[in-house]
Order: C-alpha cells, then sequence, then structure tokens
C-alpha cells in the first residue's frame, strides 16, 4: 500500500504594533486555523504583545521580539530573521505596515508573503492584501484569508486559572453591579478629561449597589483620581491577562480610545461605552463588540485630526473631549445597571 506523505503547512504572523492592535489581530488567528486546521500557527510580536495572547489555543508558538531591547536596531533584526528563516514558514502574514516588519517578512524566505498594499517596504512582499480604509480594523485583518467572507470572527482573549483565581480574590465578598472605569491612554487628547471622570466616579459611588473598579497602568496612577474606601484601584496592579478577566466580571466598562474597548470586545455580556475625542468611528478602530456605544461630539470639523491623537489639541479649544459632559456619561451607565436590575 502507497502511504501518503503529510506536509504540515507552517504559518507566522508578524504584528508588532501597540497592545489594541495585537488583540484586535485575534479574530484572523482563529480564521487561519479554520482555513488551515491542522497548520502549525507562530506568532511573532513585542513582549507585551505575547503577555495578552498567552493561553490562546490556535497558537502553537508565541516568538517575542524585543525591538527596543534585545533585538533593537539592524544587527538585531538580522539575527531574528536568520532564525525564521531557519523555521522555513509556508505562509508569513504581515498586518503591520511599518517597513521594519516588511523587511522581516523577507528575511524569513517563505514562499507566500502577504502584506498590505500600502505598507511601507511592499514590495518585499508576494501577495498584497487591498488596505479598505471603510471597513473596521478586524474585517480589513479577516481578508488575510480568503474564506468565509461573511461569517462574522469575535475578539478572543484567554484568561488562564491563575487570573481568574487572582479576580476571585480581588472581588471576594462583593456581590454588586461592577462598573470598571479606565481613564488611561498614551495619547493625551484621547483622555477624557480627568475632572470628568472624577466626577461620574464620585456620583457612581454613592450607588449603594454598585462598586467602581479603575484600572490601568503604571502611569494611570499618576492621574489624580482619589477613590472611596468601597472602590477599587488596579492601576498599576493587573497583568493584561488579569486585567481581562477583570473585565469580563463587569457589567459596564468606561474608557477612552484606547486597548480595553478592543479586550472588553471579547466578551460579549460587558457593556462598552467608549469616549471618542481626536478619533472618530470611521477610522476602523471603533469597539467590534455590538454589546457597545460610542460617545462623541458630532459634526465637529476638525474631527479626526489624526490616527492616534496626540499631545495637544491642535485648536487649542479641545472641544471633542470638554464637549462631552458628565451628566450624559453618567446617565449611559445608570442606563446599563437599571437593566441589569
Amino acid at each position: 500500500m502507497k502511504l501518503k506523505r503529510v506536509v504540515k503547512i507552517r504559518i507566522l504572523i508578524i504584528h508588532t504594533a501597540f497592545i489594541g492592535d495585537i488583540v484586535l489581530s485575534t479574530p484572523l488567528i482563529k480564521k487561519l486555523k479554520d482555513a488551515y486546521p491542522k497548520a502549525e500557527l507562530t506568532y511573532l510580536t513585542t513582549p507585551v504583545g505575547a503577555s495578552i495572547l498567552r493561553n490562546n489555543p490556535h497558537i502553537s508558538h508565541i516568538i517575542e521580539y524585543d525591538k527596543r531591547g534585545e533585538h533593537k536596531g539592524l544587527v538585531g533584526l538580522w539575527a531574528i530573521g536568520k532564525k525564521l528563516r531557519i523555521e522555513a514558514y509556508n505562509i508569513v502574514i504581515t498586518p503591520h505596515r511599518y517597513f521594519r516588519s516588511s523587511f522581516l517578512t523577507w528575511l524569513t524566505g517563505a514562499p507566500v508573503r502577504r502584506g498590505y498594499d500600502n505598507a511601507a517596504g511592499k514590495f518585499f512582499y508576494t501577495e498584497k492584501i487591498h488596505y479598505d480604509k471603510n471597513k473596521h480594523e478586524v474585517e480589513k485583518l479577516l481578508s488575510f484569508v480568503k474564506k468565509d467572507e461573511k461569517k462574522r470572527y469575535e475578539i478572543e482573549v484567554f484568561p488562564g486559572t491563575f487570573e481568574k483565581e487572582r479576580a476571585d480574590e480581588i472581588f471576594k465578598n462583593i456581590n454588586k453591579k461592577i462598573v470598571v472605569i479606565a481613564p488611561g491612554s498614551k495619547w493625551f487628547t484621547k483622555r477624557w478629561p480627568t475632572e470628568y471622570f472624577r466626577e461620574v466616579i464620585k456620583k457612581l459611588e454613592k450607588i449603594e449597589d454598585t462598586v467602581v473598579v479603575v484600572v490601568g497602568g503604571k502611569e494611570e496612577r499618576l492621574l489624580n483620581i482619589p477613590l472611596a474606601e468601597k472602590s477599587i484601584d488596579l492601576r498599576g496592579m493587573t497583568t493584561l491577562l488579569e486585567l481581562a478577566e477583570v473585565i469580563k466580571r463587569a457589567d459596564v466598562i468606561l474608557t477612552n480610545d484606547s486597548s480595553p474597548i478592543h479586550i472588553a470586545s471579547a466578551f460579549s455580556n460587558v457593556r462598552i461605552i467608549a469616549i471618542f475625542g481626536p478619533t472618530t468611528k470611521d477610522l476602523g478602530f471603533f469597539p467590534w463588540s455590538k454589546n457597545s456605544e460610542v460617545l462623541q461630539v458630532e459634526d465637529l470639523e476638525c474631527r479626526p485630526c489624526s490616527l492616534h491623537g496626540g499631545d495637544s489639541c491642535p485648536k487649542k479649544h479641545f472641544k471633542c473631549m470638554v464637549d462631552i459632559k458628565p451628566e450624559v456619561v453618567l446617565e449611559r451607565i445608570e442606563n446599563v445597571l437599571e437593566k441589569e436590575k
């Protein structure tokens, strides 16, 4: 009897952007696994990107590319490229549109190298995928795989046993509605005014059957947001997967246009209230979750002023944020809490 030779397909994703971008790529991971169920899937990303992808059952290997540390500069890039070439990947998919990622894709020597048609270094790709600005970022990413075009793929984040135990400890003896507040962002203009957050939190703390949980990184500890004794301050106190488990247990999350939007989109039970200032939904980074709403100032001619936000308002009036009043936001949160009763 003649035996068939089985060739395992080896796929590599290269994506070294921000946390939110990595989270938004998880539907692509699942679609790749559906299209190539027996493939070995490897994901190369930054150390922080790797931390949010851990426990993902569709990924065989995660490679940490420390582009600001161990793999810094051309020497580091060349070294990791040599290691990737040895792995002999069949397909490399690179959603990151920066030249360094395109060059690294070429260094792998893979016969199929897919990247966006507007990427810097697009000539390194054997297949160019159209970057459709009119689509949500998740839809753009899903276009890398031509299969089940109409199927909806969800964002997936997988907190493990340790993260669940940590959340159990945080919420021990708490049987109340949980409102998570994420006041941070890397960019100043993406942050709803701190005094507005303070006002909303202060009023929420007066609701007897509700507990406020403030989350963020160490940078958010610098924000002047005092809390009542019954509230929980987790700023700088959680890993990304611990944060995901905390958000998963919330009834509602109030957040700026930042990574918590996308992490929260992995959990359909959580109502997302997202505040958009300098950015707009048209840029494609609004919540993927259907259980969400975006609060923004409509018909403001200067919006959007940039893709990522900035350090100051170019027009000096910051109307895109200051005109979203605390009482409007509070009303939205209270409506959600009322429905949950």
